[in-house]
């Protein structure tokens, strides 16, 4: 069986605990029974491989996230990568082309969903039976049974069906068991008002969960995008159409079908329901007294306490601190402009951001701690537009600038000017102060070129 998971989205409406490159879906917010925590991308593939350990799992995302999936993941997952951002339809469409080109017929099924839902490992177990009855339909779905009237996600509307009463369908510990029911059409969003009404008359969220055979997809492809080769694909990836699965081919199709489903689901896309699937109120250098229904996140060094606040999100990232109601929290999506990230993490260790100005009458400056993990490496690289000092606080390692080797330790200093290849490996774990001047300090002015670190 096929699972395509598909990891994207901004991160603003969780900011500053998310950026654009630290989504959702790696925050390590879910206590394990051993007391460790894990990401919802570890929590989702635990518990696919639970179901079953050789359902074949691709991840399709942009190149920003690809580190931090294989931090979570490790280093055999499999993953698409898209080029540039086009929506979800071209994702899977070419996430799809890339399981063909891996040797995967394309008359085979496969499942396509988020790579964050909260869920129990039943809903997984239900993706079984969406394929096992994908034969009877173009595409099938996983719909839903709401909980209340939201005006935060499209409803599937089934067709008439006296088998289906929404209001029978009864939540439980157990997922019900229900026949899948044809779908009529499909409404995006609708008003809370009229949400109700829906939910009344059988409605279900659409949990974007799809189903289809590749063959469909791709065939798809060819007609809307005009490609369905992941070589094609690829190539022409930044002027694909601009599209989502819902309106390039759901909203279309005439044979789809939907699978309701009863079990616990939730979208952690805002704070107010972040905090709900959190086990404790506090994380990292905190504490609360006298609250209420209150959550503090601190990621930094210093402490943050809270006295007296009600209902309320104190969240303190290297991005920047957010207090907020946590019934308006979603109004920080408004207000948060994107900004660079300030804190990543990677394959190779971490980076923190602790300066950064810009200087309108002479030379910007950024100044960044790195750690790199012993035996880990960041890439072999130039920059046009600056140039960098690096100061070796603790451990020691291998630098290389033009192809020459050297090693360094904890004291040494290194200037690197524009334009010159370097990069840097650690043999004990490095710390390392790096300085940024120049006229451009952002991680697109990046030139990467390959290098055998293995004679390193």
């Amino acid at each position: 069986m096929n699972i395509i998971l598909l990891s994207g989205g901004s991160g603003t409406r969780l900011w500053p605990l998310s950026n654009e490159v630290r989504s959702k879906q790696f925050l390590k917010i879910f206590k394990k029974e051993d007391g460790t925590y894990e990401s919802m991308v570890e929590r989702v593939y635990r518990y696919i491989k639970d179901v079953d350990k050789d359902l074949r799992v691709l991840i399709a995302t942009s190149e920003s996230q690809v580190s931090q999936i294989r931090e979570a993941l490790g280093d055999n997952i499999n993953i698409s990568i898209e080029p540039c951002r086009r929506d979800t339809f071209p994702a899977i469409a070419l996430a799809c082309s890339k399981l063909v080109k891996n040797g995967i017929n394309e008359n085979e099924s496969v499942v396509i969903s988020p790579v964050d839902p909260y869920v129990d490992k039943d809903y997984f177990e239900k993706f079984k039976i969406v394929i096992d009855n994908s034969d009877r339909a173009n595409i099938t779905l996983m719909g839903i049974k709401p909980t209340y009237p939201s005006a935060k996600y499209g409803y599937i509307i089934p067709k008439d069906n006296a088998k289906h009463n929404n209001k029978n369908i009864k939540r439980s510990e157990e997922c019900c068991e229900l026949e899948l029911l044809e779908v009529d059409h499909f409404v995006e969003k609708p008003n809370e008002i009229d949400a109700e009404k829906l939910i009344a008359n059988g409605a279900l969220w659409n949990s974007g969960v799809y189903c289809f055979k590749i063959k469909y997809i791709l065939d798809k492809a060819n007609a809307i995008l005009g490609y369905n080769s992941y070589d094609d694909l690829y190539k022409n990836y930044e002027s694909l159409k601009k599209i989502s699965i819902d309106y390039a081919v759901a909203e279309n199709e005439k044979s789809i079908q939907v699978l309701p489903y009863c079990g616990e689901w939730k979208d952690l896309g805002t704070w107010n329901t972040l905090t709900e699937a959190m086990n404790e109120s506090t994380s990292g250098n905190a504490s609360t007294y006298d609250c209420t229904n209150t959550h503090v996140i601190n990621e930094l060094s210093l402490p943050l306490i809270a006295i007296g606040i009600d209902n309320a999100v104190i969240a303190a990232t290297p991005d920047g601190i957010l207090v907020s109601d946590k019934m308006k929290s979603q109004k920080v999506k408004e207000l948060v402009k994107s900004s660079r990230p300030m804190y990543e993490r990677r394959t190779w260790g971490e980076y923190k951001v602790l300066d950064y100005k810009v200087n309108p009458n002479g030379k910007n400056f950024l100044t960044k701690e790195l750690i790199i993990k012993p035996g880990e490496h960041i890439s072999y690289q130039l920059h046009h537009h600056r140039m960098e000092v690096w100061t070796i606080v603790s451990g020691d390692g291998v630098i290389i600038i033009d192809d020459e080797i050297r090693r360094v330790a904890y004291g040494d200093n290194i200037e690197i000017k524009e334009n010159v290849k370097h990069g840097i490996k650690a043999k004990k774990e490095l710390h390392i102060i790096e300085v940024q001047i120049g006229d451009e300090l952002t991680e697109s002015d990046i030139i990467r070129f390959d290098y055998n670190w293995e004679r390193v």
